[in-house]
């Protein structure tokens, strides 16, 4: 819950500059200053989040899914691919769920969770003793400094190649999580839910091109039984809950099916 795991990491979201965190609250030399929350976390996107940032309902939901093991097999395979990164940046970092998953697996490293909902920021702030919360947008510039990350955590989450290169160190990791297009297939089509595009990683290696290398694939698929409450939450914690969540949702052997990419900066010539 301490945002001293982001020290000589955070940006003034104003001037760009390093924001010194272990003040109250949070300054940058230029005199830009930001409330820390009671609950933890740092507000540094500068305006309100969008219409489409993921309310406490969601969070709710999230949280209960994560916590019944589901993706518990993809938060193992996404810790094995930081290859000793100190710092971790964790974006749509949602709960912090698979951020603290990372540092667990890396008693050395310090990471940031990310994410523009207030309502995850809240929850992620107590995700992990040496994980710092911060609200901000992927979309816009990472209130970030650069070449201060070792390793960006991309799970289900929206991604700005250029940024992800310029916080990197170099030779830093990028691990993005993409759903296969089986994933969760039962459930979509059972329940009409929002489709996944078949060139979705075609998409995502032009994104990439001239950013940063691809290093590896792999996929992740199993099955598992889940209850009708996470079944729920599964379609509540998403952009379907928007569109409304289905009544008649019933328990359900879920399939879960995943890739997760492994990208690398350049290196200096």
């Amino acid at each position: 819950m301490s945002l001293d795991a982001a020290r000589g990491v955070l940006a003034c979201p104003v001037c760009e500059q390093g924001l010194d965190v272990g003040e109250r609250p949070v300054r940058c030399p230029e005199g830009h200053a930001f409330d820390v929350a009671r609950q933890g976390y740092v507000n540094l996107l500068g305006q309100a989040p969008p219409a489409n940032a993921d309310t406490p309902a969601m969070v709710a939901a999230r949280d209960r899914v994560l916590s019944s093991g589901l993706y518990a097999p993809i938060a193992e395979q996404v810790a094995t691919r930081l290859w000793g990164a100190s710092v971790v940046l964790d974006v749509g970092a949602g709960t912090g769920y698979y951020l603290a998953a990372a540092l667990d697996a890396h008693p050395d490293a310090r990471g940031v969770a990310l994410d523009v909902s207030v309502a995850a920021a809240k929850r992620a702030a107590r995700a992990h003793g040496r994980a710092a919360s911060v609200v901000g947008d992927v979309w816009g510039r990472l209130p970030v400094r650069p070449r201060r990350v070792g390793a960006v955590l991309c799970v289900f989450a929206p991604r700005n190649m250029a940024e992800f290169a310029r916080v990197l160190v170099p030779g830093g990791l990028l691990v993005v999580v993409t759903p296969t297009a089986s994933h969760l297939a039962g459930l979509r089509e059972r329940h009409g839910l929002l489709g996944i595009e078949p060139d979705k990683d075609d998409r995502l290696l032009r994104s990439a091109s001239g950013y940063v290398e691809a290093v590896g694939r792999w996929t992740v698929e199993y099955a598992k039984p889940a209850s009708a409450g996470v079944v729920r939450d599964l379609i509540a914690m998403g952009p379907n809950a928007f569109h409304g969540v289905p009544d008649d949702v019933a328990p359900a052997d879920v399939d879960v099916s995943v890739h997760v990419w492994c990208f690398r900066t350049p290196l200096p010539v």
